[in-house]
């Protein structure tokens, strides 16, 4: 009989607490959304994180428990699973950065090259950023919520709708908040195509969302050579804590347009960044156990985070309808939106709404400007927050 209730004491139902239960919940959630036909919100980094959380939670598993020392030094017993991953790639910003390196191998300048005067919009979209920040810092200082400038600058970053990035500047600047952060960047990205539209059209006439915009012109190799390595080292010079996400981003995306490293470009683009996505997927579930997570801050950052991410959709739109009045050649107000930095996502939005005015109104190709504009506009914030309050 005594073996019998030792057993059942070092069973997980006897030992789940119920923010435990809670969280499992929420794993089986995440799941579902990751998975359901109807939803599939991005799946591919939604539904490790959700295992992750899972894992996590369950207890007396030890997923994340930390390495035990012996007194005469030795490793008495190892670390979870969970442990590992998260400290040698999320801690130390791998990761995130391997990240960037394979969305900068899938990257075309092209569109902005053909048209620079999109960087603006791109630039306009980080306008969502600042906003929550000084947002955050304002309620903090009134006493509605309880976020230092550190923890206010990560949560900011969600407005930039980049995923790599917020997760990034949360392991160096807000290690407690990751799991929320990460969530509510990858939810918004994958809201996208809900939350963009309305803002869109409350923004616009329908006359503006009818603008076609000139065809762009052809961009040759040379210049798309030529454009990382320049960006590459102007923000070395003038920014140097966004060098390492941008750095590897434009080593990405010069592996892609050099022609000469086909197989090295490949594997960023498909077998290594899947690889890596699996790996920081499970990295941020594990920062989602139930005393992490079942909290007010975690509240907060879901409602400022949305925030952000409106204020960033307006504030590129709006650039748009500003640009439009003194430029020589029509710009469409609704590529403003594509400068946050959900590649391709928002730029196929931006497409979408102009057809639905105009369908001879392909704006695709007109919205990836600034939408790459977005990914290195949110890196450059993120080298911004971590070199005035990293």
């Amino acid at each position: 009989m005594h073996s019998l209730i030792n057993l059942w004491h070092d069973t997980g139902l006897y030992q789940m607490e119920l923010g435990q239960l809670a969280m499992l919940c929420i794993g089986c959630v995440l799941l579902f959304l990751a998975i359901h036909p109807k939803f599939q919100f991005e799946p591919l980094l939604l539904l490790p994180i959700a295992i992750g959380t899972i894992f996590v939670n369950i207890p007396g598993a030890d997923f994340y428990a930390g390495p035990v020392i012996a007194a005469d030094g030795h490793l008495d017993t190892p670390a979870g699973l969970l442990y590992y991953i998260y400290h040698a790639g999320i801690e130390t910003g791998l990761f995130p950065l391997l990240i960037f390196m394979g969305v900068g191998a899938m990257t075309d300048f092209g569109p902005l090259l053909a048209n620079p005067k999109t960087l603006l919009l791109g630039a306009a979209a980080q306008f969502g950023i600042f906003g929550t920040l000084f947002g955050a810092a304002f309620f903090t200082d009134i006493g509605v919520m309880d976020f230092s400038l550190q923890q206010a600058s990560a949560i900011g970053i969600i407005g930039g709708a980049d995923g790599p990035t917020s997760i990034f500047i949360a392991s160096k600047l807000a290690p407690e908040l990751l799991g929320a952060i990460a969530v509510a960047a990858y939810s918004y990205m994958a809201l996208v195509p809900m939350i963009q539209p309305p803002i869109m059209k409350a923004l616009t006439t329908e006359s503006e969302r009818k603008i076609k915009m000139s065809q762009l012109r052809e961009v040759s190799k040379g210049e798309k050579i030529i454009f990382p390595i320049t960006l590459l080292v102007l923000v070395a010079l003038l920014l140097p804590s966004a060098a390492p996400l941008l750095g590897m981003f434009c080593f990405g995306n010069l592996m892609k347009e050099s022609g000469v490293v086909d197989r090295l470009s490949d594997t960023a683009q498909n077998a290594l960044i899947n690889i890596v996505t699996i790996f920081l997927g499970l990295g941020v579930g594990s920062k989602m156990s139930a005393d992490k997570f079942l909290n007010f801050d975690t509240l907060s950052i879901l409602i400022l985070g949305m925030v952000a991410f409106c204020m960033g959709t307006a504030a590129g739109v709006i650039m748009a309808k500003i640009m439009n009045k003194f430029s020589k050649d029509p710009i469409n107000p609704l590529i403003g939106s594509a400068g946050v930095s959900a590649v391709p996502m928002a730029a196929r939005v931006s497409n979408k709404v102009g057809l639905e005015a105009n369908p001879q109104n392909f704006l695709l190709m007109h919205a990836m400007g600034p939408n790459v504009a977005g990914v290195i506009g949110s890196a450059v914030a993120a080298g911004v927050m971590i070199s005035y309050f990293g």
